[in-house]
């Protein structure tokens, strides 16, 4: 399964990512949360936990809306 942490994301923020968990305390709880899911959802691809149709549903949904802000923050600040 393929894995989608931030940096493989975004690289051209890598930079910018580093500096932003550092500093911003905000950014830093999201990209915490945003690689919690992440490694929550590859856990379900491969197999090793199992869980409803509705639960990777809704993990998948925040999992985006947080990659969506996260992009926000890094285009914008």
């Amino acid at each position: 399964m393929e894995r989608h942490n931030l940096i493989h994301e975004f690289p051209e923020y890598q930079e910018k990512i580093h500096q932003l968990k550092v500093e911003d305390e905000h950014f830093r709880s999201l990209f915490d949360e945003y690689h919690e899911l992440e490694h929550e959802i590859n856990r379900i691809n491969s197999g090793i936990d199992i869980v409803t149709d509705e639960y990777l549903h809704q993990i998948k949904a925040k999992f985006l809306f947080i990659k969506d802000e996260l992009f926000s923050i890094l285009k914008f600040k």
